[in-house]
C-alpha cells in the first residue's frame, strides 16, 4: 500500500465516519521528537585528581591572602 494509497483509504473511513455516525474528525500533527540532551563527559580519576589540585591551590592562596591581611592588621596596630 502506497502514502497516496493510504491516504485515499484514510479520507474515505474518515467521510463515512461523519456520513454515518456524525461525528467529528479531527486530525493532529506528528509529535516532534524529543530533544536530545548534549553529551556530557564523564570526569575520571585524572579530572577528579585536577580538580582536587585546582581547590587545594584556591585554597592555600585564599589563605595566605588572609594571613597577609592579619599581619598588615597587627603592623596598623602597632
Amino acid at each position: 500500500m502506497t502514502k497516496d494509497e493510504l491516504r485515499a483509504e484514510l479520507e474515505r473511513q474518515a467521510q463515512r465516519y461523519t456520513e454515518v455516525y456524525g461525528g467529528e474528525v479531527v486530525t493532529y500533527a506528528a509529535q516532534p521528537d524529543p530533544e536530545r540532551k548534549p553529551w556530557r563527559k564523564r570526569s575520571n580519576f585524572l579530572d577528579q585528581q585536577f580538580e582536587r589540585e585546582l581547590e587545594k591551590i584556591e585554597k592555600e592562596k585564599i589563605e595566605k591572602e588572609q594571613q597577609a591581611q592579619a599581619d598588615a592588621a597587627e603592623d596598623a596596630d602597632l
